[in-house]
């Protein structure tokens, strides 16, 4: 096996057997989320490598760092799903696997004979989990599954950014984390239940669940939300703020007791029009700039100690190189070295049950042996 940090005696996927077809982030993320807890992945690719194995960075050996992430803790295979023999391989393989998880367009995957009414006939608890762009049906079934489309339509672009500018997109692949994650539980979920299925998701659907009430806000009142740069219309202030050195302050009051200490802090408890949300936010200029010259008349590190003091909401706005000396972060391990390179650590903390970062992400092919020696038994599965 790779190497990688000493595998923990028990982990709680230990047995799931997953088979990972899909390309570029959301589908990767998905299948890295359950190896991360210990499924045995096997990652396909087709002959040449993956997409993502030329997109953005790269380390000292040539691999691209989102291959190293988002592919980290599976064994990679390369098959070529048009040539007969590796097609049989991989249904052999599908007989016998827990999940598969697929991002193909809509009828790709039935295209090249695998359907999944058929491969769960076949294989009665297998969990089919399909990634998408905007589902499996619907008028934009077809359209690609590009996250920018997703954070377009799904209204956070139009609120996104300063009031007086334009709408902006997240500068982070936000909305293929979020559909990883909806794939990774919903998958579990449909585990649990016993019985094999499909499981549709898609980019559009999970970036629409971060809008909160935003839908019944509009259909109850008519309400859209503005842009309003770093504010949200239930908490003010709230936005960023530079101290003298420089520094910027991250500031949240959505509730009156956090507002109420930090209007005293800053000078302006007596004011009676802050002292309601009401209050608050027809006034919200003259509260960011009150807080804004509160702000710019401290360091960073003096501002901060203020709201600590105040027990008020505040934090600085730090970059990668600032997050990764944060005493905070290294004490929790939120990120982990493995095979020289720093990555996230997994996303959630288990008692009895931990999940593990073993290695990054392989070489094209480098599991391919494990496939070589498959014989016609019951449980063609090859050990890892």
């Amino acid at each position: 096996m790779p190497e990688g940090p000493n595998r923990a005696a028990v982990m709680p996927l230990d047995g799931l057997r997953v088979l990972d077809l899909s390309s570029v982030f959301a589908g990767p993320h998905c299948a890295r989320y359950l190896a991360d807890f210990g499924a045995d992945v096997i990652k396909v690719e087709r002959p040449g490598g993956d997409t993502v194995r030329n997109m953005g960075w790269r380390d000292a050996q040539g691999e691209t760092l989102w291959w190293r992430l988002v592919n980290r803790n599976k064994r990679c295979v390369t098959l070529d799903l048009k040539a007969a023999a590796d097609l049989a391989l991989l249904r052999r393989l599908l007989a016998v696997a827990d999940v598969l998880v697929e991002n193909f367009r809509p009828g790709k995957l039935e295209a090249l004979g695998l359907v999944p009414d058929e491969l769960i006939a076949a294989n009665p608890k297998l969990v089919v989990v399909r990634l998408t762009g905007f589902g499996q049906d619907g008028p934009y079934r077809d359209r690609p599954g590009f996250a920018t489309l997703a954070e377009a339509m799904s209204g956070f672009a139009s609120m996104n950014g300063e009031a007086d500018g334009a709408p902006l997109l997240p500068p982070v692949a936000l909305t293929d984390e979020m559909a990883g994650l909806a794939g990774a539980f919903a998958a579990l979920v449909a585990l649990r239940s016993g019985i094999g299925q499909v499981v549709d998701v898609n980019l559009l659907e999970s970036m629409s669940q971060a809008m909160g009430p935003l839908m019944t806000a509009w259909h109850t009142e008519g309400y859209l939300q503005p842009r309003l740069g770093s504010g949200i219309p239930y908490s003010v202030p709230r936005g960023t703020y530079q101290a003298s050195d420089g520094g910027w302050l991250a500031v949240s009051s959505s509730t009156d007791s956090v507002a109420a200490r930090v209007m005293e802090m800053i000078g302006i408890g007596d004011d009676e029009r802050f002292t309601t949300f009401e209050g608050r936010m027809a006034h919200r200029a003259e509260l960011d700039e009150a807080m804004a010259d509160w702000v710019s008349q401290r360091t960073l590190a003096e501002a901060v100690e203020a709201f600590d003091n105040a027990q008020a909401a505040a934090a600085p706005v730090l970059d990668m190189s600032q997050l990764a000396d944060d005493p905070h972060a290294r004490s929790r391990g939120v990120f982990v070295e493995v095979d020289g390179l720093m990555q996230q650590n997994v996303i959630a903390r288990l008692s009895a049950t931990p999940g593990q970062v073993r290695w990054t992400g392989r070489k094209e092919g480098a599991d391919n042996d494990s496939l070589a020696n498959i014989t016609d038994t019951a449980d063609p599965w090859p050990d890892p």
